[in-house]
Protein backbone atom coordinates (compact mmCIF):
# COMPACT_ATOMS: atom_id res chain seq x y z
CA UNK A 1 0.00 0.00 0.00
CA UNK A 2 0.96 3.69 -0.36
CA UNK A 3 2.87 4.87 2.02
CA UNK A 4 3.16 8.85 1.63
CA UNK A 5 1.80 10.95 -1.08
CA UNK A 6 4.18 11.20 -4.06
CA UNK A 7 3.59 7.26 -4.01
CA UNK A 8 0.18 7.36 -4.13
CA UNK A 9 -0.42 9.72 -6.29
CA UNK A 10 2.48 8.24 -8.59
CA UNK A 11 0.17 4.93 -8.23
CA UNK A 12 -2.65 6.66 -9.54
CA UNK A 13 -1.28 8.01 -11.99
CA UNK A 14 0.51 5.17 -13.60
CA UNK A 15 -3.10 3.26 -13.11
CA UNK A 16 -5.04 6.34 -14.98
CA UNK A 17 -2.26 5.54 -17.39
CA UNK A 18 -2.23 1.95 -18.17
CA UNK A 19 -6.03 2.01 -18.04
CA UNK A 20 -5.76 4.26 -21.42
CA UNK A 21 -3.25 1.82 -22.86
CA UNK A 22 -5.13 -1.13 -22.13
CA UNK A 23 -9.16 -1.08 -21.11
CA UNK A 24 -8.47 -4.69 -19.65
CA UNK A 25 -6.04 -4.04 -17.82
CA UNK A 26 -5.37 -7.00 -15.03
CA UNK A 27 -5.36 -4.40 -12.45
CA UNK A 28 -1.94 -5.68 -11.21
CA UNK A 29 -0.13 -3.05 -9.43
CA UNK A 30 3.61 -3.43 -7.66
CA UNK A 31 6.32 -0.64 -6.02
CA UNK A 32 9.71 -1.40 -7.95
CA UNK A 33 11.67 1.47 -5.92
CA UNK A 34 10.88 3.93 -3.26
CA UNK A 35 14.02 5.94 -2.94
CA UNK A 36 15.16 9.73 -2.03
CA UNK A 37 16.19 10.08 -5.79
CA UNK A 38 13.39 8.13 -7.60
CA UNK A 39 10.15 6.06 -6.83
CA UNK A 40 8.84 4.01 -9.45
CA UNK A 41 5.63 1.88 -9.72
CA UNK A 42 3.68 -0.38 -12.15
CA UNK A 43 0.71 -0.79 -13.22
CA UNK A 44 -0.13 -4.11 -15.09
CA UNK A 45 2.37 -3.50 -18.36
CA UNK A 46 3.16 0.62 -17.39
CA UNK A 47 5.56 1.94 -15.10
CA UNK A 48 5.95 5.47 -13.64
CA UNK A 49 8.94 7.05 -12.19
CA UNK A 50 8.97 10.10 -10.55
CA UNK A 51 12.98 11.42 -11.11
CA UNK A 52 14.58 13.05 -8.42
CA UNK A 53 13.95 16.26 -6.58
CA UNK A 54 16.73 18.33 -8.98
CA UNK A 55 15.96 17.07 -12.00
CA UNK A 56 16.73 19.31 -14.68
CA UNK A 57 13.51 19.55 -17.39
CA UNK A 58 16.15 20.97 -19.43
CA UNK A 59 18.06 17.96 -19.60
CA UNK A 60 15.18 15.34 -19.04
CA UNK A 61 13.81 15.96 -22.41
CA UNK A 62 16.53 15.75 -24.77
CA UNK A 63 17.62 12.43 -22.85
CA UNK A 64 13.82 11.34 -23.66
CA UNK A 65 13.92 12.23 -27.09
CA UNK A 66 17.67 10.16 -27.34
CA UNK A 67 15.63 7.23 -25.86
CA UNK A 68 12.64 7.61 -28.05
CA UNK A 69 14.69 7.79 -31.25
CA UNK A 70 16.89 4.92 -30.47
CA UNK A 71 14.81 2.06 -29.80
CA UNK A 72 17.38 -0.52 -30.97
CA UNK A 73 19.17 0.61 -27.76
CA UNK A 74 16.76 2.10 -25.08
CA UNK A 75 13.51 1.42 -23.85
CA UNK A 76 11.37 4.19 -25.14
CA UNK A 77 9.23 6.37 -22.96
CA UNK A 78 5.55 6.12 -23.61
CA UNK A 79 5.52 10.12 -23.55
CA UNK A 80 8.24 12.12 -25.08
CA UNK A 81 8.16 14.60 -22.17
CA UNK A 82 7.28 15.12 -18.41
CA UNK A 83 4.85 15.85 -16.07
CA UNK A 84 4.65 17.07 -13.13
CA UNK A 85 3.20 15.56 -9.83
CA UNK A 86 4.37 17.28 -6.08
CA UNK A 87 6.81 19.45 -7.92
CA UNK A 88 8.42 16.33 -9.32
CA UNK A 89 8.83 15.56 -12.58
CA UNK A 90 7.01 11.71 -14.23
CA UNK A 91 7.68 9.84 -16.97
CA UNK A 92 5.94 6.88 -18.40
CA UNK A 93 7.33 3.50 -19.79
CA UNK A 94 6.27 0.27 -21.02
CA UNK A 95 7.37 -2.21 -18.70
CA UNK A 96 10.29 -4.65 -19.41
CA UNK A 97 11.09 -7.70 -17.39
CA UNK A 98 14.81 -7.04 -15.42
CA UNK A 99 17.40 -9.42 -15.17
CA UNK A 100 17.03 -12.33 -12.24
CA UNK A 101 19.53 -11.80 -9.48
CA UNK A 102 18.76 -14.81 -8.32
CA UNK A 103 19.94 -16.46 -11.57
CA UNK A 104 23.52 -14.77 -11.84
CA UNK A 105 24.57 -17.85 -14.88
CA UNK A 106 21.87 -16.23 -16.81
CA UNK A 107 23.09 -12.74 -16.69
CA UNK A 108 22.94 -10.63 -20.18
CA UNK A 109 26.73 -9.81 -20.28
CA UNK A 110 26.99 -10.27 -24.24
CA UNK A 111 23.64 -7.71 -24.23
CA UNK A 112 25.14 -5.45 -22.59
CA UNK A 113 28.06 -5.42 -24.04
CA UNK A 114 26.64 -4.86 -27.60
CA UNK A 115 23.89 -2.65 -26.81
CA UNK A 116 26.60 0.06 -25.41
CA UNK A 117 28.43 -0.48 -28.41
CA UNK A 118 25.72 0.11 -30.72
CA UNK A 119 25.32 3.20 -27.97
CA UNK A 120 28.73 4.74 -28.20
CA UNK A 121 28.73 4.23 -32.12
CA UNK A 122 25.47 6.27 -32.38
CA UNK A 123 25.58 9.85 -33.01
CA UNK A 124 23.62 11.95 -30.47
CA UNK A 125 19.63 12.41 -32.33
CA UNK A 126 19.54 15.50 -30.59
CA UNK A 127 22.27 17.91 -28.52
CA UNK A 128 22.80 16.03 -25.02
CA UNK A 129 24.17 17.55 -21.86
CA UNK A 130 27.24 16.00 -20.50
CA UNK A 131 26.90 12.48 -19.47
CA UNK A 132 26.48 12.66 -15.68
CA UNK A 133 28.87 10.04 -14.26
CA UNK A 134 31.67 12.32 -12.47
CA UNK A 135 29.09 14.41 -11.13
CA UNK A 136 27.26 11.54 -9.20
CA UNK A 137 30.83 10.24 -8.21
CA UNK A 138 31.71 13.18 -6.74
CA UNK A 139 28.17 13.28 -4.71
CA UNK A 140 29.07 10.32 -3.27
CA UNK A 141 32.45 11.58 -1.88
CA UNK A 142 30.91 14.72 -0.56
CA UNK A 143 28.14 12.92 1.11
CA UNK A 144 30.69 10.54 2.73
CA UNK A 145 32.59 13.55 4.06
CA UNK A 146 29.63 14.82 5.02
CA UNK A 147 28.33 11.68 6.99
CA UNK A 148 31.86 12.02 9.34
CA UNK A 149 34.93 10.93 10.32
CA UNK A 150 35.78 7.12 10.19
CA UNK A 151 39.27 5.63 9.71
CA UNK A 152 38.05 3.13 7.24
CA UNK A 153 37.17 6.63 4.42
CA UNK A 154 40.82 7.91 4.36
CA UNK A 155 42.09 5.51 1.65
CA UNK A 156 38.90 6.10 -0.41
CA UNK A 157 39.50 9.78 -0.08
CA UNK A 158 42.64 9.79 -0.54
CA UNK A 159 41.99 7.55 -4.15
CA UNK A 160 39.77 10.21 -4.96
CA UNK A 161 42.52 13.15 -4.88
CA UNK A 162 44.31 11.25 -7.30
CA UNK A 163 42.02 11.14 -10.21
CA UNK A 164 42.04 13.90 -12.91
CA UNK A 165 39.71 16.71 -12.48
CA UNK A 166 37.45 15.17 -15.16
CA UNK A 167 36.92 12.37 -13.41
CA UNK A 168 35.89 14.49 -10.41
CA UNK A 169 33.38 16.25 -12.30
CA UNK A 170 35.47 19.27 -11.66
CA UNK A 171 36.28 19.73 -15.63
CA UNK A 172 35.06 18.86 -18.88
CA UNK A 173 35.40 15.45 -19.97
CA UNK A 174 38.32 14.75 -22.60
CA UNK A 175 34.87 13.45 -25.14
CA UNK A 176 32.26 15.76 -25.47
CA UNK A 177 30.88 13.88 -28.53
CA UNK A 178 30.40 9.98 -27.79
CA UNK A 179 26.57 9.38 -26.33
CA UNK A 180 26.69 7.62 -23.17
CA UNK A 181 24.74 5.79 -20.65
CA UNK A 182 26.36 7.05 -18.06
CA UNK A 183 25.24 4.54 -14.72
CA UNK A 184 25.55 1.53 -16.30
CA UNK A 185 24.99 -2.06 -14.98
CA UNK A 186 22.46 -5.31 -14.80
CA UNK A 187 19.74 -3.47 -13.28
CA UNK A 188 19.59 -0.97 -16.04
CA UNK A 189 18.91 -3.73 -18.65
CA UNK A 190 15.52 -5.13 -19.21
CA UNK A 191 13.84 -7.17 -21.98
CA UNK A 192 10.79 -6.06 -23.55
CA UNK A 193 8.20 -7.32 -24.62
CA UNK A 194 8.16 -8.88 -21.33
CA UNK A 195 9.27 -11.62 -20.45
CA UNK A 196 11.38 -12.76 -23.29
CA UNK A 197 11.68 -9.81 -25.64
CA UNK A 198 14.78 -8.47 -26.80
CA UNK A 199 17.06 -6.67 -23.97
CA UNK A 200 17.08 -2.86 -23.67
CA UNK A 201 18.81 -0.33 -21.51
CA UNK A 202 16.80 1.96 -19.33
CA UNK A 203 17.59 4.94 -16.93
CA UNK A 204 17.89 8.02 -18.81
CA UNK A 205 18.82 9.80 -16.29
CA UNK A 206 22.81 9.95 -16.36
CA UNK A 207 22.75 9.81 -20.08
CA UNK A 208 24.86 12.33 -22.28
CA UNK A 209 27.87 12.96 -23.85
CA UNK A 210 31.12 11.99 -22.60
CA UNK A 211 33.85 9.59 -22.44
CA UNK A 212 32.39 6.26 -23.08
CA UNK A 213 34.71 3.89 -20.77
CA UNK A 214 32.94 5.65 -17.76
CA UNK A 215 30.09 2.56 -19.39
CA UNK A 216 32.37 0.23 -18.59
CA UNK A 217 33.60 1.42 -15.50
CA UNK A 218 31.35 -0.57 -13.01
CA UNK A 219 32.21 -4.28 -14.62
CA UNK A 220 35.62 -3.34 -15.37
CA UNK A 221 36.16 -1.96 -10.97
CA UNK A 222 34.27 -5.05 -9.99
CA UNK A 223 36.73 -7.47 -12.20
CA UNK A 224 39.72 -5.59 -10.96
CA UNK A 225 38.56 -5.94 -7.46
CA UNK A 226 37.84 -9.61 -7.94
CA UNK A 227 34.21 -9.26 -6.96
CA UNK A 228 33.35 -10.26 -11.02
CA UNK A 229 34.90 -13.61 -12.52
CA UNK A 230 36.88 -13.45 -14.73
CA UNK A 231 34.92 -15.56 -17.68
CA UNK A 232 31.82 -12.72 -16.88
CA UNK A 233 34.22 -9.87 -17.63
CA UNK A 234 35.45 -11.60 -20.61
CA UNK A 235 32.13 -12.10 -22.17
CA UNK A 236 30.97 -8.35 -21.55
CA UNK A 237 34.26 -7.40 -23.01
CA UNK A 238 34.56 -9.38 -26.25
CA UNK A 239 30.56 -8.39 -27.17
CA UNK A 240 31.83 -4.43 -26.56
CA UNK A 241 34.73 -5.22 -28.85
CA UNK A 242 33.21 -7.11 -31.35
CA UNK A 243 30.18 -5.16 -31.48
CA UNK A 244 32.51 -2.29 -32.79
CA UNK A 245 32.76 -0.40 -29.53
CA UNK A 246 35.02 2.74 -29.80
CA UNK A 247 36.23 2.88 -25.92
CA UNK A 248 39.02 0.46 -26.04
CA UNK A 249 41.31 -0.91 -28.62
CA UNK A 250 39.60 -3.75 -31.09
CA UNK A 251 41.97 -6.05 -28.95
CA UNK A 252 44.75 -5.74 -26.86
CA UNK A 253 45.31 -4.29 -23.27
CA UNK A 254 42.30 -2.48 -22.79
CA UNK A 255 43.45 -1.09 -19.19
CA UNK A 256 45.05 2.33 -20.17
CA UNK A 257 41.41 3.64 -21.45
CA UNK A 258 39.57 1.91 -18.60
CA UNK A 259 41.61 2.38 -15.85
CA UNK A 260 40.69 6.44 -14.96
CA UNK A 261 37.07 5.54 -15.38
CA UNK A 262 37.41 2.23 -12.90
CA UNK A 263 38.81 3.94 -10.24
CA UNK A 264 36.43 6.53 -10.04
CA UNK A 265 33.68 4.19 -9.77
CA UNK A 266 35.33 1.89 -7.09
CA UNK A 267 35.78 5.11 -5.11
CA UNK A 268 32.26 5.96 -5.92
CA UNK A 269 31.07 2.72 -4.66
CA UNK A 270 33.57 2.24 -1.99
CA UNK A 271 32.14 5.77 -0.82
CA UNK A 272 28.36 5.08 -0.32
CA UNK A 273 29.38 1.67 1.01
CA UNK A 274 30.55 3.41 3.83
CA UNK A 275 28.09 6.22 3.81
CA UNK A 276 25.38 3.49 4.17
CA UNK A 277 27.55 1.43 7.36
CA UNK A 278 28.30 4.54 9.25
CA UNK A 279 24.14 5.64 8.87
CA UNK A 280 22.96 2.37 10.06
CA UNK A 281 26.08 2.38 12.85
CA UNK A 282 27.41 -1.36 11.38
CA UNK A 283 30.44 -2.41 10.28
CA UNK A 284 31.45 -2.93 6.81
CA UNK A 285 30.96 -6.42 4.81
CA UNK A 286 33.13 -8.39 2.79
CA UNK A 287 32.33 -6.71 -0.97
CA UNK A 288 32.65 -3.41 1.16
CA UNK A 289 36.11 -4.42 2.80
CA UNK A 290 36.98 -5.20 -0.83
CA UNK A 291 36.28 -1.96 -2.17
CA UNK A 292 37.87 0.27 0.61
CA UNK A 293 40.94 -2.24 0.02
CA UNK A 294 41.45 -1.60 -3.38
CA UNK A 295 41.03 2.14 -3.02
CA UNK A 296 44.10 1.40 -0.66
CA UNK A 297 45.94 -0.50 -2.98
CA UNK A 298 45.14 2.97 -5.87
CA UNK A 299 49.19 4.52 -6.59
CA UNK A 300 49.11 7.56 -8.36
CA UNK A 301 47.28 7.36 -11.97
CA UNK A 302 50.18 6.87 -14.74
CA UNK A 303 50.67 9.45 -16.96
CA UNK A 304 49.32 8.27 -20.32
CA UNK A 305 52.37 10.05 -22.14
CA UNK A 306 55.12 7.83 -20.53
CA UNK A 307 56.43 5.23 -22.57
CA UNK A 308 55.28 2.34 -19.71
CA UNK A 309 51.84 4.08 -18.92
CA UNK A 310 50.38 1.18 -20.36
CA UNK A 311 52.07 -1.62 -17.92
Amino acid sequence: MPTHPLLAGLTSRARAHAHTRTPTCPCGAATLADRPDATVVRHADTVAKAHAPDTDPAALVPRLTTATRLPDVFLPPLTPTPTVLDTRLVTFWPYGAPVDPQDPDAAPWEAAGSLLARLHRTPAPTPLPPMRGPVKAARAVARLREAGARPEAGPVLDAWTRLPAWARGEAPMPDDTTVCHGDLHLGQLVRHPAPDGPWRLIDVDDLGVGVPAWDLARPAAWYACGLLPPEEWTRFLTAYRQAGGSAVPVDGDPWPALDVPARALTVQTAARALTKALAGGRELDEVEWALVDACARMGPVPDPSAPDSAQ
